[in-house]
């Protein structure tokens, strides 16, 4: 799918934070094992089955959640560790991977969770990059203090879609002072039709942060076999 870049946020925003880090860690396709923490028991997966959110470890890949762009549903993304990042293929050949990033106070998740919450949070190594662009970027909606952002969502296509590709071009979805002011960023776009719909409405932007990683589709049972992060 072809998206509109907002050339006003795209090239400072992006700029500042790749050499910077916006004051937080960049993203890297994991080339060690991170922190982990004691894995939930079978009732509390039960629990979060529905809402999952944060990386898990399996064997030598981080897996995390994501939305299936056409139909909204949980999918989930493995990253194996030390692979090539940025990816090294033709640029022609990726494919949109939109992370969008809710502003404090949003209620977009109601009672679940984004797929990445908090900053390190439970996606250390690219939470950080996400809300520190978000804080740049529009400051009116997201504040200065890029840990008070609460998380994000990853929404792409699905193998078989035409779209789709196991490298991953990383579009950042950041809300205005419209979305803000008209309650939007209430809304959760777990779609690339929602997303199009609220950057046609003027309530989102998209930052395409000009980088890409290498990962796949995996089951969900892999996800839950997995340690979590954090």
């Amino acid at each position: 799918m072809k998206i509109r870049l907002d050339s006003r946020v795209l090239g400072a925003a992006t700029a500042l934070c790749l050499v910077t880090g916006c004051g937080t860690d960049m993203p890297t396709s994991p080339t060690t094992t991170p922190t982990v923490s004691t894995a939930p028991n079978r009732a509390t997966q039960m629990d979060w089955a529905s809402s999952p959110t944060g990386e898990r470890i399996v064997g030598r890949s981080a897996i995390e959640p994501a939305y299936n762009a056409d139909s909204g549903d949980l999918m989930y993304l493995l990253t194996p560790m030390g692979a090539p990042f940025p990816a090294k293929s033709n640029p022609n050949s990726w494919s949109p991977l939109y992370m969008v990033v809710y502003p404090p106070n949003s209620t977009a998740a109601g009672d679940g969770h984004f797929n990445c919450e908090g900053v390190p949070g439970n996606c250390p190594d690219h939470s950080g990059l996400a809300a520190g662009i978000a804080t740049h970027a529009q400051p009116n909606v997201y504040g200065a203090d890029s840990t008070a952002v609460p998380g994000h969502d990853h929404v792409a296509d699905p193998p078989g879609k035409p779209d789709f590709n196991i490298a991953w071009r990383v579009i950042e979805v950041v809300f205005t002072e419209q979305g803000m002011n008209d309650g939007a960023v209430d809304t959760r776009l777990t779609t690339d039709s929602q997303i199009m719909a609220a950057i046609d409405a003027g309530d989102a932007i998209p930052i395409d942060l000009g980088i890409a990683f290498n990962c796949s589709v995996v089951p969900a049972t892999l996800y839950w076999r997995g340690t979590p992060v954090g």
